[in-house]
Protein backbone atom coordinates (compact mmCIF):
# COMPACT_ATOMS: atom_id res chain seq x y z
CA UNK A 1 0.00 0.00 0.00
CA UNK A 2 1.35 3.59 -0.61
CA UNK A 3 0.11 6.53 0.87
CA UNK A 4 -0.12 9.94 -0.96
CA UNK A 5 -0.32 13.04 0.61
CA UNK A 6 -1.14 16.48 -1.21
CA UNK A 7 -0.50 19.82 0.43
CA UNK A 8 -1.93 22.62 -1.04
CA UNK A 9 -1.26 25.92 0.76
CA UNK A 10 -3.83 28.65 0.68
CA UNK A 11 -6.59 26.46 -1.18
CA UNK A 12 -8.94 24.22 0.88
CA UNK A 13 -10.24 21.23 -0.60
CA UNK A 14 -13.80 22.57 -1.86
CA UNK A 15 -12.07 24.80 -3.41
CA UNK A 16 -9.62 22.11 -5.79
CA UNK A 17 -12.59 19.99 -5.85
CA UNK A 18 -12.41 21.13 -9.83
CA UNK A 19 -9.18 21.33 -10.28
CA UNK A 20 -6.57 20.09 -12.69
CA UNK A 21 -4.20 18.54 -9.75
CA UNK A 22 -7.32 16.21 -7.98
CA UNK A 23 -8.34 15.33 -11.81
CA UNK A 24 -4.73 13.77 -12.46
CA UNK A 25 -5.16 12.38 -8.79
CA UNK A 26 -8.09 10.75 -9.70
CA UNK A 27 -6.84 8.94 -12.69
CA UNK A 28 -3.28 8.28 -11.05
CA UNK A 29 -3.13 4.34 -10.79
CA UNK A 30 -0.52 2.55 -8.72
CA UNK A 31 1.07 -0.93 -10.06
CA UNK A 32 0.97 -4.01 -7.71
CA UNK A 33 4.70 -5.37 -6.55
CA UNK A 34 2.98 -9.32 -6.52
CA UNK A 35 0.58 -10.56 -8.60
CA UNK A 36 -2.87 -11.05 -6.89
CA UNK A 37 -3.32 -15.04 -7.94
CA UNK A 38 -0.48 -17.65 -6.53
CA UNK A 39 -0.30 -20.82 -6.93
CA UNK A 40 -1.28 -22.85 -4.01
CA UNK A 41 1.33 -24.69 -2.03
CA UNK A 42 1.49 -28.26 -2.71
CA UNK A 43 -0.25 -30.66 0.14
CA UNK A 44 1.57 -32.39 2.25
CA UNK A 45 2.66 -35.86 1.91
CA UNK A 46 1.45 -38.65 4.42
CA UNK A 47 3.63 -39.88 6.58
CA UNK A 48 4.23 -43.67 6.14
CA UNK A 49 3.29 -45.23 8.79
CA UNK A 50 6.10 -48.15 10.40
CA UNK A 51 4.80 -51.20 12.24
CA UNK A 52 7.39 -52.78 14.20
CA UNK A 53 6.51 -56.67 15.10
CA UNK A 54 6.08 -57.37 19.03
CA UNK A 55 5.73 -53.91 19.52
CA UNK A 56 2.47 -52.61 20.70
CA UNK A 57 1.33 -48.97 19.83
CA UNK A 58 -0.09 -46.40 22.39
CA UNK A 59 -2.51 -44.48 20.53
CA UNK A 60 -5.37 -42.00 21.59
CA UNK A 61 -8.08 -44.34 21.22
CA UNK A 62 -9.16 -45.10 24.27
CA UNK A 63 -9.13 -40.69 25.54
CA UNK A 64 -11.69 -39.93 22.66
CA UNK A 65 -9.73 -36.60 22.05
CA UNK A 66 -5.98 -36.39 20.00
CA UNK A 67 -3.31 -36.29 22.97
CA UNK A 68 -0.24 -34.90 21.63
CA UNK A 69 2.98 -37.51 21.43
CA UNK A 70 0.41 -40.44 21.13
CA UNK A 71 0.03 -42.32 17.79
CA UNK A 72 -3.26 -41.70 16.06
CA UNK A 73 -5.25 -44.96 15.91
CA UNK A 74 -6.68 -47.11 13.52
CA UNK A 75 -10.45 -47.62 13.72
CA UNK A 76 -12.23 -50.50 11.67
CA UNK A 77 -14.18 -49.92 8.30
CA UNK A 78 -17.47 -49.64 9.46
CA UNK A 79 -20.33 -50.93 7.43
CA UNK A 80 -24.14 -49.75 7.70
CA UNK A 81 -26.68 -52.45 8.49
CA UNK A 82 -28.49 -51.20 5.95
CA UNK A 83 -28.08 -50.12 2.05
CA UNK A 84 -26.71 -46.46 1.92
CA UNK A 85 -25.62 -45.14 -1.64
CA UNK A 86 -23.72 -42.43 0.51
CA UNK A 87 -21.82 -44.83 1.80
CA UNK A 88 -21.35 -47.36 -1.14
CA UNK A 89 -17.60 -48.17 -2.36
CA UNK A 90 -17.45 -50.05 -5.54
CA UNK A 91 -15.40 -53.22 -5.10
CA UNK A 92 -12.00 -53.08 -7.55
CA UNK A 93 -12.86 -53.84 -11.15
CA UNK A 94 -10.88 -58.05 -10.61
CA UNK A 95 -13.51 -58.72 -7.84
CA UNK A 96 -16.70 -57.66 -10.14
CA UNK A 97 -18.89 -60.63 -11.70
CA UNK A 98 -18.61 -59.43 -15.24
CA UNK A 99 -15.12 -58.53 -15.43
CA UNK A 100 -13.20 -60.57 -17.68
CA UNK A 101 -9.48 -60.93 -18.83
CA UNK A 102 -9.82 -59.94 -22.63
CA UNK A 103 -10.51 -56.33 -23.42
CA UNK A 104 -13.25 -54.62 -25.10
CA UNK A 105 -13.54 -51.59 -27.26
CA UNK A 106 -16.12 -48.94 -26.99
CA UNK A 107 -17.82 -46.74 -29.12
CA UNK A 108 -20.39 -44.59 -27.44
CA UNK A 109 -21.81 -40.80 -28.51
CA UNK A 110 -18.83 -38.91 -27.19
CA UNK A 111 -16.06 -40.88 -29.12
CA UNK A 112 -13.86 -38.53 -31.24
CA UNK A 113 -12.13 -41.27 -33.23
CA UNK A 114 -8.54 -39.82 -34.63
CA UNK A 115 -8.73 -41.81 -38.49
CA UNK A 116 -12.82 -41.11 -39.05
CA UNK A 117 -14.55 -42.51 -41.35
CA UNK A 118 -11.73 -44.31 -42.68
CA UNK A 119 -11.64 -45.79 -39.10
CA UNK A 120 -15.20 -46.71 -39.06
CA UNK A 121 -14.93 -48.25 -42.69
CA UNK A 122 -12.73 -50.54 -41.07
CA UNK A 123 -13.89 -51.34 -37.62
CA UNK A 124 -17.63 -52.45 -39.82
CA UNK A 125 -15.68 -53.98 -42.99
CA UNK A 126 -17.29 -51.33 -45.24
CA UNK A 127 -16.42 -50.49 -48.87
CA UNK A 128 -17.29 -46.25 -48.76
CA UNK A 129 -18.65 -44.76 -51.86
CA UNK A 130 -18.75 -40.87 -51.48
CA UNK A 131 -21.83 -39.97 -53.34
CA UNK A 132 -25.56 -40.01 -53.03
CA UNK A 133 -27.19 -42.84 -54.01
CA UNK A 134 -28.85 -42.06 -58.02
CA UNK A 135 -31.89 -44.37 -58.15
CA UNK A 136 -33.16 -42.25 -54.65
CA UNK A 137 -33.45 -39.12 -56.63
CA UNK A 138 -36.01 -40.30 -59.00
CA UNK A 139 -38.88 -40.16 -56.10
CA UNK A 140 -38.48 -36.22 -56.27
CA UNK A 141 -38.67 -35.65 -59.63
CA UNK A 142 -42.09 -34.19 -59.77
CA UNK A 143 -42.06 -32.43 -56.39
CA UNK A 144 -43.10 -29.07 -57.28
CA UNK A 145 -46.62 -31.40 -58.22
CA UNK A 146 -46.49 -32.95 -54.57
CA UNK A 147 -45.98 -29.80 -52.99
CA UNK A 148 -47.28 -26.22 -53.89
CA UNK A 149 -44.30 -23.75 -53.67
CA UNK A 150 -41.62 -26.67 -52.13
CA UNK A 151 -38.77 -23.33 -52.32
CA UNK A 152 -40.47 -20.81 -50.51
CA UNK A 153 -41.78 -22.81 -47.91
CA UNK A 154 -38.07 -24.78 -47.55
CA UNK A 155 -37.01 -20.91 -47.16
CA UNK A 156 -39.35 -20.01 -44.70
CA UNK A 157 -38.99 -22.89 -43.05
CA UNK A 158 -34.89 -21.34 -42.76
CA UNK A 159 -35.81 -18.09 -41.60
CA UNK A 160 -38.08 -19.43 -38.70
CA UNK A 161 -35.54 -21.41 -37.44
CA UNK A 162 -33.12 -18.35 -38.12
CA UNK A 163 -34.60 -15.19 -37.43
CA UNK A 164 -38.48 -15.86 -36.10
CA UNK A 165 -37.97 -18.51 -33.30
CA UNK A 166 -36.59 -16.14 -31.21
CA UNK A 167 -36.73 -12.86 -28.86
CA UNK A 168 -32.44 -12.32 -28.67
CA UNK A 169 -30.68 -10.86 -31.38
CA UNK A 170 -30.08 -14.29 -32.96
CA UNK A 171 -31.04 -17.82 -31.93
CA UNK A 172 -27.97 -20.05 -30.63
CA UNK A 173 -26.78 -22.65 -32.68
CA UNK A 174 -28.46 -25.47 -30.43
CA UNK A 175 -31.60 -24.38 -30.59
CA UNK A 176 -31.93 -23.29 -34.84
CA UNK A 177 -30.43 -26.48 -35.68
CA UNK A 178 -32.91 -28.71 -33.51
CA UNK A 179 -36.02 -26.25 -34.88
CA UNK A 180 -34.80 -26.32 -38.54
CA UNK A 181 -34.67 -30.41 -38.48
CA UNK A 182 -38.46 -30.28 -37.44
CA UNK A 183 -39.73 -27.86 -39.40
CA UNK A 184 -37.96 -30.29 -42.56
CA UNK A 185 -39.52 -32.64 -41.01
CA UNK A 186 -43.17 -31.33 -40.64
CA UNK A 187 -42.77 -30.35 -44.60
CA UNK A 188 -41.95 -33.79 -45.37
CA UNK A 189 -44.53 -35.11 -43.29
CA UNK A 190 -47.30 -33.20 -45.84
CA UNK A 191 -46.66 -35.83 -48.04
CA UNK A 192 -48.55 -38.97 -45.92
CA UNK A 193 -51.70 -38.29 -48.33
CA UNK A 194 -49.84 -39.56 -51.26
CA UNK A 195 -47.81 -42.06 -49.28
CA UNK A 196 -49.75 -43.85 -47.24
CA UNK A 197 -46.88 -45.83 -45.70
CA UNK A 198 -45.68 -42.96 -44.05
CA UNK A 199 -48.45 -43.21 -41.49
CA UNK A 200 -46.56 -46.29 -40.45
CA UNK A 201 -43.83 -44.79 -39.31
CA UNK A 202 -42.51 -43.28 -35.74
CA UNK A 203 -39.80 -40.92 -34.51
CA UNK A 204 -38.05 -41.93 -30.92
CA UNK A 205 -35.59 -40.15 -29.05
CA UNK A 206 -32.85 -40.61 -26.35
CA UNK A 207 -33.63 -44.37 -26.85
CA UNK A 208 -30.62 -46.39 -25.99
CA UNK A 209 -28.88 -48.99 -28.68
CA UNK A 210 -25.89 -51.67 -27.56
CA UNK A 211 -25.08 -54.46 -29.95
CA UNK A 212 -21.57 -56.67 -29.72
CA UNK A 213 -19.18 -57.98 -32.86
CA UNK A 214 -15.94 -59.43 -33.18
CA UNK A 215 -13.63 -57.97 -35.50
CA UNK A 216 -10.16 -59.77 -36.10
CA UNK A 217 -9.33 -61.06 -32.57
CA UNK A 218 -10.54 -57.92 -31.35
CA UNK A 219 -14.08 -57.51 -29.63
CA UNK A 220 -16.31 -54.40 -29.95
CA UNK A 221 -19.22 -52.82 -28.87
CA UNK A 222 -21.36 -49.82 -30.35
CA UNK A 223 -23.73 -48.47 -27.50
CA UNK A 224 -24.89 -44.92 -26.00
CA UNK A 225 -27.77 -42.76 -26.79
CA UNK A 226 -27.78 -41.21 -30.76
CA UNK A 227 -30.29 -38.44 -32.03
CA UNK A 228 -33.57 -38.98 -33.48
CA UNK A 229 -34.95 -42.29 -34.75
CA UNK A 230 -37.20 -42.68 -37.17
CA UNK A 231 -38.62 -46.30 -37.20
CA UNK A 232 -40.97 -48.13 -39.01
CA UNK A 233 -43.22 -51.10 -39.43
CA UNK A 234 -41.32 -51.87 -42.51
CA UNK A 235 -37.69 -52.98 -43.33
CA UNK A 236 -35.80 -50.39 -46.00
CA UNK A 237 -35.38 -51.98 -49.53
CA UNK A 238 -31.96 -52.74 -50.65
CA UNK A 239 -30.36 -50.10 -52.24
CA UNK A 240 -28.00 -52.63 -54.91
CA UNK A 241 -29.01 -55.80 -56.15
CA UNK A 242 -27.16 -59.31 -55.47
CA UNK A 243 -24.29 -58.77 -58.29
CA UNK A 244 -23.13 -55.36 -56.65
CA UNK A 245 -22.53 -57.23 -53.45
CA UNK A 246 -21.04 -59.82 -54.61
CA UNK A 247 -18.63 -57.74 -56.73
CA UNK A 248 -17.55 -55.91 -52.86
CA UNK A 249 -15.70 -59.39 -52.00
CA UNK A 250 -12.74 -58.03 -54.67
CA UNK A 251 -12.85 -54.99 -52.47
CA UNK A 252 -9.68 -54.21 -50.33
CA UNK A 253 -10.39 -52.24 -47.19
CA UNK A 254 -8.02 -49.34 -46.43
CA UNK A 255 -6.34 -48.96 -43.50
CA UNK A 256 -3.92 -46.77 -41.58
CA UNK A 257 -0.97 -48.43 -40.39
CA UNK A 258 1.05 -47.54 -37.54
CA UNK A 259 -1.94 -46.03 -36.42
CA UNK A 260 -3.91 -49.02 -34.37
CA UNK A 261 -7.67 -50.00 -35.48
CA UNK A 262 -8.65 -49.23 -31.67
CA UNK A 263 -7.28 -46.00 -31.31
CA UNK A 264 -9.48 -43.41 -29.42
CA UNK A 265 -11.59 -46.11 -28.34
CA UNK A 266 -12.87 -46.73 -24.74
CA UNK A 267 -11.47 -49.93 -23.48
CA UNK A 268 -13.22 -51.79 -21.02
CA UNK A 269 -12.59 -55.05 -18.56
CA UNK A 270 -16.04 -55.30 -17.33
CA UNK A 271 -18.82 -55.75 -19.67
CA UNK A 272 -21.46 -57.84 -21.25
CA UNK A 273 -20.87 -60.99 -23.38
CA UNK A 274 -23.18 -61.16 -26.50
CA UNK A 275 -24.84 -57.64 -25.57
CA UNK A 276 -27.89 -57.04 -28.53
CA UNK A 277 -30.32 -54.30 -27.62
CA UNK A 278 -31.96 -52.45 -30.53
CA UNK A 279 -33.53 -49.90 -28.04
CA UNK A 280 -37.21 -51.57 -27.41
CA UNK A 281 -38.81 -54.24 -26.81
CA UNK A 282 -39.20 -57.70 -28.90
CA UNK A 283 -43.01 -56.83 -29.29
CA UNK A 284 -42.48 -53.39 -30.52
CA UNK A 285 -44.69 -52.39 -33.72
CA UNK A 286 -41.79 -49.96 -35.59
CA UNK A 287 -38.80 -52.59 -34.77
CA UNK A 288 -37.14 -51.32 -38.10
CA UNK A 289 -34.66 -48.52 -37.92
CA UNK A 290 -35.68 -45.85 -41.24
CA UNK A 291 -33.08 -42.95 -40.53
CA UNK A 292 -31.12 -41.53 -37.47
CA UNK A 293 -30.77 -37.82 -37.52
CA UNK A 294 -27.96 -36.08 -35.98
CA UNK A 295 -27.49 -32.85 -34.59
CA UNK A 296 -24.00 -31.34 -33.83
CA UNK A 297 -24.77 -29.37 -31.49
CA UNK A 298 -26.92 -31.80 -29.17
CA UNK A 299 -23.74 -32.44 -26.77
CA UNK A 300 -22.94 -28.72 -25.75
CA UNK A 301 -20.04 -30.71 -23.55
CA UNK A 302 -18.67 -32.82 -26.82
CA UNK A 303 -17.84 -30.88 -30.11
CA UNK A 304 -16.66 -33.10 -33.08
CA UNK A 305 -15.05 -32.33 -35.84
CA UNK A 306 -16.90 -32.73 -39.42
CA UNK A 307 -14.78 -36.00 -39.90
CA UNK A 308 -15.24 -37.56 -36.34
CA UNK A 309 -19.63 -36.43 -36.85
CA UNK A 310 -19.30 -38.56 -39.91
CA UNK A 311 -17.56 -41.43 -38.50
CA UNK A 312 -20.01 -40.81 -35.66
CA UNK A 313 -23.07 -41.27 -38.01
CA UNK A 314 -21.52 -44.39 -39.62
CA UNK A 315 -21.04 -46.21 -36.70
CA UNK A 316 -24.56 -45.77 -34.51
CA UNK A 317 -26.19 -46.80 -38.22
CA UNK A 318 -23.90 -49.54 -38.35
CA UNK A 319 -25.32 -50.40 -35.13
CA UNK A 320 -28.92 -49.94 -35.52
CA UNK A 321 -28.38 -52.04 -38.46
CA UNK A 322 -26.63 -55.20 -37.17
CA UNK A 323 -28.78 -55.16 -33.87
CA UNK A 324 -31.44 -56.11 -36.22
CA UNK A 325 -29.98 -58.37 -38.25
CA UNK A 326 -29.13 -59.93 -35.05
CA UNK A 327 -32.59 -60.31 -34.57
CA UNK A 328 -33.52 -61.42 -37.64
CA UNK A 329 -30.76 -64.37 -38.52
CA UNK A 330 -29.50 -64.94 -35.06
CA UNK A 331 -26.03 -64.00 -33.95
CA UNK A 332 -24.41 -66.53 -35.30
CA UNK A 333 -21.50 -64.88 -38.37
CA UNK A 334 -23.15 -65.22 -41.62
CA UNK A 335 -21.37 -64.55 -44.79
CA UNK A 336 -24.05 -63.30 -46.93
CA UNK A 337 -27.52 -62.31 -45.45
CA UNK A 338 -31.17 -63.68 -47.29
CA UNK A 339 -32.00 -60.38 -47.28
CA UNK A 340 -29.65 -56.75 -46.43
CA UNK A 341 -30.39 -54.70 -43.90
CA UNK A 342 -30.71 -50.75 -45.18
CA UNK A 343 -30.63 -47.72 -42.16
CA UNK A 344 -30.08 -44.04 -43.03
CA UNK A 345 -28.59 -40.98 -41.84
CA UNK A 346 -28.90 -37.43 -41.73
CA UNK A 347 -26.57 -35.44 -39.75
CA UNK A 348 -26.89 -31.19 -39.68
CA UNK A 349 -25.17 -28.55 -38.30
CA UNK A 350 -27.93 -26.06 -39.24
CA UNK A 351 -26.32 -25.02 -42.51
CA UNK A 352 -24.52 -28.02 -43.98
CA UNK A 353 -26.04 -31.84 -44.11
CA UNK A 354 -24.02 -34.91 -44.41
CA UNK A 355 -26.38 -37.94 -45.85
CA UNK A 356 -25.48 -41.37 -45.52
CA UNK A 357 -27.10 -44.70 -47.09
CA UNK A 358 -25.36 -48.28 -44.87
CA UNK A 359 -25.98 -51.39 -46.52
CA UNK A 360 -25.48 -54.54 -44.01
CA UNK A 361 -24.69 -57.24 -45.94
CA UNK A 362 -23.11 -59.31 -44.07
CA UNK A 363 -22.65 -59.98 -40.36
CA UNK A 364 -19.44 -62.24 -40.59
CA UNK A 365 -16.95 -59.03 -40.25
CA UNK A 366 -14.06 -61.09 -38.16
CA UNK A 367 -11.84 -61.33 -41.28
CA UNK A 368 -11.25 -58.77 -44.24
CA UNK A 369 -12.16 -61.15 -47.24
CA UNK A 370 -15.48 -61.60 -48.47
CA UNK A 371 -18.43 -59.68 -48.77
CA UNK A 372 -18.25 -56.29 -47.95
CA UNK A 373 -20.69 -53.97 -45.81
CA UNK A 374 -21.61 -51.05 -48.23
CA UNK A 375 -22.13 -47.26 -47.37
CA UNK A 376 -22.80 -43.69 -49.56
CA UNK A 377 -21.69 -40.64 -48.21
CA UNK A 378 -22.53 -37.47 -49.44
CA UNK A 379 -20.43 -35.27 -47.23
CA UNK A 380 -20.60 -31.04 -46.51
CA UNK A 381 -23.39 -30.30 -48.67
CA UNK A 382 -24.68 -26.56 -48.18
CA UNK A 383 -28.38 -25.90 -47.73
CA UNK A 384 -27.74 -21.99 -47.91
CA UNK A 385 -24.80 -20.16 -47.81
CA UNK A 386 -25.79 -17.23 -45.38
CA UNK A 387 -28.28 -16.65 -43.03
CA UNK A 388 -27.52 -12.95 -41.31
CA UNK A 389 -29.81 -10.88 -39.15
CA UNK A 390 -27.60 -7.75 -39.98
CA UNK A 391 -25.32 -7.43 -43.30
CA UNK A 392 -21.90 -7.71 -43.38
CA UNK A 393 -19.88 -4.31 -44.88
CA UNK A 394 -16.91 -4.36 -45.50
CA UNK A 395 -14.74 -0.72 -46.28
CA UNK A 396 -18.60 0.78 -47.20
CA UNK A 397 -19.60 -1.70 -49.31
CA UNK A 398 -22.48 -4.71 -48.75
CA UNK A 399 -20.23 -7.95 -48.89
CA UNK A 400 -23.37 -9.82 -47.58
CA UNK A 401 -26.69 -8.55 -47.28
CA UNK A 402 -29.28 -8.97 -44.31
CA UNK A 403 -31.76 -12.32 -44.68
CA UNK A 404 -31.48 -15.37 -46.16
CA UNK A 405 -28.74 -15.54 -49.38
CA UNK A 406 -27.54 -18.39 -51.14
CA UNK A 407 -30.39 -21.37 -51.13
CA UNK A 408 -29.71 -24.35 -53.08
CA UNK A 409 -32.93 -26.60 -53.53
CA UNK A 410 -31.13 -29.63 -54.55
CA UNK A 411 -30.11 -30.29 -50.72
CA UNK A 412 -33.93 -30.64 -49.90
CA UNK A 413 -34.45 -32.89 -53.13
CA UNK A 414 -31.95 -35.23 -51.15
CA UNK A 415 -33.49 -34.82 -47.87
CA UNK A 416 -36.98 -35.64 -48.90
CA UNK A 417 -35.75 -38.70 -50.69
CA UNK A 418 -34.03 -40.48 -47.96
CA UNK A 419 -37.35 -39.73 -46.37
CA UNK A 420 -39.78 -41.14 -48.97
CA UNK A 421 -36.88 -44.10 -49.42
CA UNK A 422 -39.34 -47.13 -48.60
CA UNK A 423 -42.36 -44.92 -48.70
CA UNK A 424 -43.91 -46.14 -52.69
Amino acid sequence: MFLVILEFQGHNFENLRNSKILEFCARRRFGVSRCHFIKPPPRPKPRETVDIPDLETITYGERMHHVPGLAKPVFPHWEPDHKNPRFYKAPPAQQMPLFKDTPCFMFNQRTNVLEGVRQAAWLTKTKVMPSFPSQLLSRTENLEEQIPDVDERVQNAIKHARFWDTTENRPKKEKYCNTLLLNLLHLCGMLQPSHSAIGRRMFTEDYSLAVTWKRGEDLFQVRGRNGLLHSSMDPLPAVCGKDEVSDTADHTLETFYPISPTIDLQKANVYKENLNCTGFRGNSPYPHAHTLYFLESADVNCKLRPEQFRAKMAMFTFGNALSRAYQLYGTEPQQLLERPVTVQAVGTNGRIFQFLVFQLNTTDLTGDDGVKNQMWLDEDVELYDFAKVRPLIKKKEVRVPAGLSGYKPEVFRKFLALYLHGAE
